[in-house]
């Protein structure tokens, strides 16, 4: 029998395509290390954007920046990659929903190995080195390492200046120390150099007095790395009186749930003895028992 003939052929298919003005913008926008995706008309935000959703509804056209990171929702391991594949290692194709969109993009992991890879792990997207404004241009996906604490201790020294100074050496006395502007008449307690609103040098200090009116607070109760007190507790603006600006301090020595704007409240300080040049002098602020200031007596702080 004679020898089989063959050739090779090739199957190509030469026409342009018009990628239109939501997957154009997605791709030029890629060359600048730029991720967007598309709000569809019930509010989920697409990446790759596409101009319609799977339900044939056209997207709004409103494009949403992205942070460049993801998590992968399944993935497949090519163990040894074939001519035209993105890498000559070993890699995964992986579904990727970006962050903050509501479908995937398939793209590639550069994962090493293969026991690094899981469904659900994060990862960030790795750049090309040169850009063309294609699909391209995000190289790869890659592992995101879990964080690790890494605590940092930093010691240093303040110069709270000749104001700031003022107020703190007032506070070691038992004092709150405001700036008053001559002009205006506002008192900004701490002090400050110039008054925010017109500008005048607050040259003058004067005295408030320790009570004042509650304008705002809120009550903390979910804990935080570094917080001194166990949730929960209030944290409340005061506007001391004679003073045109709140300062912010601990409310206590009442149910949270009477605590209200307007509420006349009154400094709990220390001890004189442990007094330093520090508001923590003032342990917290508590209700006077006097009848709560008018709203409208404080609304231009709020």
């Amino acid at each position: 029998m004679s020898e089989i003939l063959s050739a090779p052929y090739v199957l190509e298919y030469t026409y342009t395509r018009s990628t239109g003005p939501v997957v154009g913008r997605f791709l030029e926008s890629l060359r600048y290390e730029v991720l967007e995706g598309v709000k569809t008309v019930d509010g989920r935000v697409l990446c790759p954007p596409l101009e319609y959703d799977e339900d044939g509804e056209p997207t709004t056209g409103e494009f949403v920046q992205l942070r460049p990171s993801g998590i992968v929702k399944s993935w497949s391991w090519v163990e040894e990659p074939r001519k035209g594949h993105p890498f000559d290692r070993p890699f995964a194709w992986a579904l990727i929903q970006i962050e903050g969109t509501d479908n995937a993009m398939v793209h590639v992991v550069d994962a090493e190995k293969a026991e690094r890879m899981r469904t659900g792990m994060r990862v960030r997207l790795r750049w090309a080195d040169k850009k063309n404004g294609s699909i391209r241009d995000i190289e790869c996906f890659e592992p995101i390492e879990p964080f690790l604490p890494g605590p940092v201790h930093l010691e240093y020294e303040v110069n709270p200046g000749e104001h700031y100074s003022a107020y703190l050496r007032g506070l070691e006395q038992g004092k709150l120390i405001g700036g008053r502007d001559p002009e205006s008449g506002k008192v900004y307690v701490p002090p400050r150099a110039a008054d925010p609103v017109t500008g005048n040098p607050t040259s003058e200090y004067v005295e408030v007095t320790d009570a004042g009116v509650l304008t705002t607070f809120t009550i903390i109760r979910i804990p935080f790395e570094g917080q001194k007190l166990k949730p929960p507790y209030c944290f409340g603006a005061i506007v001391l009186d004679g003073a045109d600006m709140p300062i912010y301090h601990l409310i206590s020595g009442v149910p949270h749930d009477e605590i209200r704007m307007g509420m006349r409240v009154k400094a709990v300080w220390k001890p004189k003895d442990q007094w330093e040049t520090s508001l923590e002098n003032i342990l917290y602020f508590e209700p006077t028992g006097e009848p709560d200031a008018e709203f409208d007596s404080y609304k231009e702080h709020l």
